[in-house]
């Protein structure tokens, strides 16, 4: 047990898993202490391993001769990555019963549900293993050539790597550095080992080159039989074609702290990295480095909002303000997933978000790589892989189609052709879309955003519509359709009413006038006549003056509304001008032919209810257009 136990603390978790494995055979059932305590050790090593199904089998197997709180913890974290949500909630709530405050735990309870969630509704990332990458071993860690997409660099302990010795740590070989160009055509090709001085006999991995690419920073561990193999940050610098031999960064005084997985950011003034050094939040940690004259200077710790109880690890600086990480700490999916945070310079925090699934799984996600500004790349993960044997997997983000579309007709339901629709966003985006013949028109426009819309044809008023699209990840159809008031006809207007035999407007009344007030800002050059017109009852003088009076009150209206009095003249026609059956009332009443005259003896024509409709049909207040040069007199 002794020296099962010294592996372990060296980081030799396949040689500790062995042996724990071997005194568990030939310990008795009786000694349920020491069982316990190999059950436990043995299943702690397979979870390091990246084998949370041999891991169950352990902790189960510890919990049947007596378990504890921190068993719990464990044995819910494996039961969480294997997707058995329902047994790791339990684990999780028992431990929580102990240490309530726990925010580890209670991000794992949380976390049961979220996957459920995440697993049900994904993104529109469409992934798949790029099995030209893939050896019987493992490869993790892609990351492009410093600016040159067309060379992906990875580590790998496949069988052409250095040295015959295998790993305490893995059980495998060690781990070196190997690429893979793109032809000409675009495709990927074998990968091939990197010559040169940068791979040894021992590990190298998890590298991050220079925006110059002439610089990698990778991580480095050495085999040591005797005390605990700590990793480190080399640099290594490319000349003639080749990586030379790497040199070791010192990014932390304390000798036991190891330090891995180091990210340079774009501008090359910042090394993240990851350790488990001293003032950290627990687990690993991200921390980073300015670097002066390519040299650290002062290291500083990223904070509650990325480090959290757990492993934060594998950081990649996309630009200077956008980190992608994994972490096993945040609300996630099981074991390792890849988060996102955007640093915001007015708030100074990150804002952290889960990339979800299908980029993350219930496994290990890690080591994400983008392709410059697109949103494809690749990343790696032990998905699928009973060994615990990681892969690198390609991943394209599906952009949403966000369409807008609709129809321009004028207020009789003609429809307008080749209208010209001005579109402004608060993205910043500021374009037209030109109509079609047939009074339709179909653009794209982007989620999460609030737009202008302003149609405009010629012989008609200029009209404007709003449309705010959701932030939402799906392919949505919006529509809006316009109606543009036409200037060669009077234009009437549907909902405005006044008491019986007067002149006052009703309130509901106040929304259409508002519309028109909005068509005349719109349209600053154009004079209208507000005309008002009554049914054939009563006498023409009576008519007359009411229908000018009623006139008058739009009128009023507008001007307390802001547009000029010489825009706007007032006019009562009474029962003199009978209103003409439009294509769209012909269709609203089918009684009443398109082109109709409702005059006095056409409607005595017809049955009382029908002589009802045609006099409210009569009953009307409608504008036409002057002229268009009001603003040049």
């Amino acid at each position: 047990m002794s020296d099962a136990d010294r592996a372990f603390e060296r980081g030799e978790y396949a040689e500790s898993a062995a042996m724990y494995r071997k005194i568990l055979r030939k310990t008795p059932t009786q000694n349920k202490t020491l069982r316990r305590e190999a059950s436990f050790k043995m299943a702690e090593a397979y979870r390091l391993l990246n084998m949370p199904e041999r891991a169950i089998v352990g902790y189960a197997g510890g919990m049947r001769y007596g378990a504890d709180s921190l068993m719990s913890l464990q044995y819910a974290r494996v039961l969480h990555k294997t997707r058995n949500y329902r047994q790791a909630k339990e684990q999780y709530e028992i431990f929580l019963r102990s240490f309530p405050d726990n925010r580890f735990a209670q991000n794992g309870l949380q976390s049961c549900d979220s996957s459920l969630v995440w697993l049900n509704n994904p993104t529109r990332h469409l992934v798949r293993k790029m099995d030209l990458f893939t050896s019987p071993r493992g490869e993790f860690s892609p990351v492009f050539g410093g600016g040159d997409y067309n060379v992906l660099y990875f580590s790998s302990n496949r069988k052409e790597a250095k040295g015959e010795e295998r790993s305490r740590i893995t059980g495998f070989k060690n781990n070196d550095f190997f690429l893979a160009r793109r032809n000409s055509e675009g495709q990927w090709q074998k990968p091939e080992k990197i010559e040169g001085k940068i791979n040894t006999d021992y590990d190298e991995g998890a590298a991050s080159i220079s925006a110059t690419g002439d610089k990698m920073y990778y991580t480095f561990c050495a085999a040591d039989s005797v005390k605990p193999s700590n990793a480190g940050v080399y640099m290594s610098m490319r000349a003639d074609g080749n990586w030379g031999e790497g040199t070791p960064l010192i990014l932390t005084r304390d000798s036991t702290a190891m330090a891995a997985h180091p990210a340079i950011s774009p501008s090359g003034d910042y090394l993240y990295f990851v350790s488990d050094m001293a003032g950290g939040r627990g687990g690993k940690d991200i921390w980073r480095v300015r670097l002066v004259a390519g040299q650290p200077d002062y290291v500083e710790n990223l904070g509650a909002e990325i480090n959290t109880g757990g492993n934060e690890m594998f950081p990649y600086m996309r630009n200077d303000t956008t980190l992608y990480f994994s972490s096993d700490g945040h609300i996630g999916m099981g074991g390792l997933d890849i988060f996102k945070a955007v640093f915001r310079s007015k708030t100074g925090k990150w804002e952290v978000e889960n990339m979800k699934s299908p980029v993350n799984s219930n496994a290990d996600d890690f080591g994400i790589a983008f392709e410059g500004a697109a949103e494809r790349g690749f990343f790696s993960s032990n998905r699928n892989e009973a060994r615990g044997l990681d892969h690198i997997y390609q991943f394209e983000r599906k952009g949403v189609t966000i369409t807008l579309e609709g129809y321009i007709v004028d207020k009789d339901e003609e429809f307008v052709p080749n209208a010209v629709i001005s579109v402004v966003g608060n993205n910043g985006v500021n374009t037209y879309v030109q109509g079609r013949s047939d009074g339709t028109y179909r653009l794209q426009v982007q989620q999460g955003t609030d737009y202008v819309l302003l149609a405009k044809a010629d012989g008609f008023l200029n009209t404007r519509m709003e449309l705010k699209t959701a932030n939402i990840e799906k392919d949505t159809l919006y529509y809006v359709d316009f109606v543009l008031p036409a200037m060669h006809k009077p234009v009437v207007l549907e909902h405005i009413f006044y008491d019986f035999a007067k002149s006052s407007l009703r309130p509901e009344s106040q929304k259409e006038l508002d519309e028109l007030v909005n068509v005349l800002n719109l349209n600053p050059n154009v004079t209208i006549e507000l005309s008002a017109h009554t049914d054939r009852v009563g006498t023409d003088e009576y008519n007359n003056g009411l229908s000018l009076r009623r006139a008058e009150s739009v009128v009023n209206y507008l001007l307390t509304k802001g547009i000029q009095k010489e825009r706007v003249q007032a006019k009562g026609y009474g029962k003199t001008e009978p209103h003409t059956i439009t294509k769209a009332l012909a269709k609203q009443y089918p009684f009443l032919p398109e082109g109709t005259v409702l005059t006095e003896q056409f409607i005595q024509t017809l049955p009382a209810e029908q002589q009802s409709v045609c006099d409210q049909i009569n009953r009307r207040t409608q504008f036409k257009v002057l002229n268009v040069n009001y603003r040049l007199q």
